[in-house]
């Protein structure tokens, strides 16, 4: 059971990736005063665990409704995350391409710090594959949906001393986690892949 949560843990600091945001924040908010900066990271954090909260609960709902099955689920749920994870490895870097993002500085806590930044595709795809009800017992996904709280509730903290972290860090240093997020990432999607496969020809004999 432990193994499970610190394994969850991981992953969903991997997709979320609250040390790449930080370089995000710090340019959304370059214009902003102190208290600003705060309210930002705060109401960001806060925006972005409703809208994964809103797919925890009606993500399946809405798949379920127009049929998909849960292999089928899996592993385009698993492609996609694949996708998302080599974007990370390869591609600019989070922090570089999303601040490339930001047109206006006055609004900048919904989009682009809580969308896409904390609340990314990958990010949604990821809770709602963790809270399968066909996969997951309810206790088993309101555990998950605490794990989500806490880790959004970590990254919050993160940017609330982002500029500490900056400069400890590096831009540098930051991109080269968020590449390593990748890589653990994109692990976890080809393994939901196969598991996927598996299971469908597995019925099909």
């Amino acid at each position: 059971m432990l193994t499970e949560i610190i394994t969850k843990v991981l992953f969903l600091i991997a997709v979320i990736d609250p040390l790449g945001t930080v370089p995000v924040y710090l340019e959304a908010t370059k214009l902003l005063g102190l208290k600003e900066k705060k309210k930002v990271a705060v109401r960001a954090s806060v925006i972005a665990f409703l809208i994964l909260l809103f797919f925890i609960v009606v993500g399946q709902l809405i798949l379920e409704g127009m049929d998909v099955t849960l292999d089928a689920f899996q592993i385009s749920g698993g492609v996609i995350l694949f996708l998302f994870a080599l974007t990370m490895i390869f591609g600019e870097g989070k922090p570089t391409s999303e601040k490339e993002m930001i047109k206006d500085y006055k609004q900048v806590t919904i989009f682009p710090v809580a969308i896409p930044s904390l609340a990314s595709p990958g990010a949604i795809m990821a809770v709602v594959l963790l809270t399968d009800n066909h996969l997951y017992s309810i206790e088993q996904q309101v555990i998950t949906t605490i794990l989500v709280l806490a880790v959004v509730v970590l990254t919050m903290l993160i940017l609330l001393g982002a500029s500490v972290v900056q400069k400890r860090i590096g831009e540098y240093g930051i991109t080269v986690i968020s590449k390593v997020m990748g890589l653990i990432l994109a692990a976890y999607a080809v393994q939901s892949i196969l598991t996927g496969l598996k299971h469908f020809f597995t019925v099909l004999q």
